[in-house]
């Protein structure tokens, strides 16, 4: 099957080190396609070389060590599968925060800086009770990111006992961004932006992972809560108990916002709950349209309370998702034909996962154009709960957008 119109799905296990290694080897391709990318676009953008980038994301390792040894040495493995070297690997981890210290810094010869550069434009949602139509607990996002990097992204299923098993969405080589796991815990997350001085914090990819890593609610929360980032990121945390909180978290403070009376939460790339006072009076969001999404999808995502069933609840999220006002940008976004080839932006992929039934389903591409497909595994899986082939090894099958 062509890749350009689904996306692949790994499975992994082990030790840390020995997950890692599966991944490397299983998304290799798509690894050396995100290094390719990453090393073109970063030195368009700083006019710093490869070799150089790799290089001043070392200065997020010994924090990475301190708070996730297990994750770096994750890390590590996906380096030797892979067949890269390792502070390439942590690169493609710290992106973003790559991009923020530098645009901090004012340095480079990039004519272009633009603050939306270093974090990911999403839009997310949690609708429980009454606003799912069906009383189950919905989660999702569409993931707003670089267009050339849809070719580099996957889904991972990492079976880490006694850890619990997580199901994500992510850029090949990344141990963490988006997903749930097996003690029905999700979180989705979208950038917000904004200046918080150069102090080293922890990587996005490291704290999200680290959310997912726990069985408990409350210890998940508390990592949101205590961990300090590096760069300000909205983190909407659900529970298949029908419990949700978004979480506007800055390296200075967080702030949230808890569901409203019918029970959804919509968050796009501006701050909600309050403007930190580190940016009053000068704030501007990272993303223009994120004004325009957040309305439009909070009234599609309204009409999914009349859903009489799980499909047509499912149909009105995807209708929701796939909101074109403002094209090329919006809701779902297409990329802007004219803007340079390299900074092209666009919705990478749509999910919507069911936390009380488990089900993972992923729309790769446009959700106006793909419909959400179910993933190979659910949520609630044991650990041996999986395709393997006739050897025992995993399998890694490849949802199509077109089957049905």
């Amino acid at each position: 099957m062509d890749e350009a119109h689904g996306i692949r799905v790994l499975e992994v296990s082990g030790s840390p080190r020995e997950r890692g290694r599966q991944y490397g080897a299983g998304a290799s391709d798509l690894i050396a396609k995100a290094i390719g990318y990453y090393s073109e676009a970063l030195a368009a953008q700083t006019g710093m070389a490869w070799h150089e980038i790799v290089e001043s994301a070392a200065k997020w390792l010994p924090i990475s060590e301190r708070v996730a040894p297990h994750l770096v040495e994750e890390m590590r493995g996906v380096a030797e599968g892979a067949g890269v070297a390792f502070l390439e690997i942590l690169t493609l981890n710290v992106r973003g925060e790559f991009v923020y210290s530098h645009q901090a810094r004012g340095a480079g010869t990039a004519a272009h800086h633009d603050e939306r550069d270093a974090v990911d434009g999403c839009t997310s949602f949690f609708l429980t009770g009454r606003a799912s139509g069906t009383g189950h607990t919905l989660v999702g996002q569409n993931w707003d990111w670089r267009t050339l990097t849809g070719a580099t992204t996957l889904v991972l299923r990492i079976v880490q006992d006694p850890l619990p098993t997580i199901i994500m969405q992510l850029e090949a080589g990344q141990i963490g961004r988006h997903g749930a796991n097996s003690a029905g815990i999700a979180l989705n997350a979208n950038g917000l932006g904004g200046s918080f001085g150069s102090e080293i914090g922890v990587p996005q990819t490291i704290i999200r992972r680290l959310v997912l890593d726990h069985h408990d609610l409350a210890g998940a929360l508390k990592t949101l809560v205590k961990t300090r980032p590096h760069i300000a990121s909205n983190a909407l945390l659900a529970h298949r108990s029908g419990y949700g909180i978004d979480l506007e978290t800055t390296p200075h403070g967080v702030d949230w916002l808890f569901p409203d009376a019918q029970g959804a939460i919509a968050h796009t790339n501006h701050f909600q709950a309050s403007v930190p006072p580190q940016l009053a009076g000068h704030y501007r969001p990272v993303s223009a349209d994120s004004l325009l999404r957040l309305p439009r999808v909070r009234a599609g995502l309204e009409r999914v309370a009349s859903a009489r069933d799980a499909h047509e609840s499912l149909a009105l999220v995807r209708a929701a998702m796939s909101d074109h006002l403002g094209y090329p940008e919006g809701v779902c976004t297409h990329p802007d034909t004219s803007a340079p080839h390299l900074t092209q932006w666009s919705t990478l992929l749509s999910s919507c996962v069911d936390l009380t039934t488990g089900e993972y389903r992923v729309a790769p591409g446009f959700p106006c154009e793909t419909d959400y497909e179910l993933l190979p595994w659910n949520l609630y899986d044991g650990p041996g709960d999986s395709e393997h082939d006739d050897t025992g090894a995993f399998r890694t099958p490849h949802i199509a957008a077109d089957q049905h």
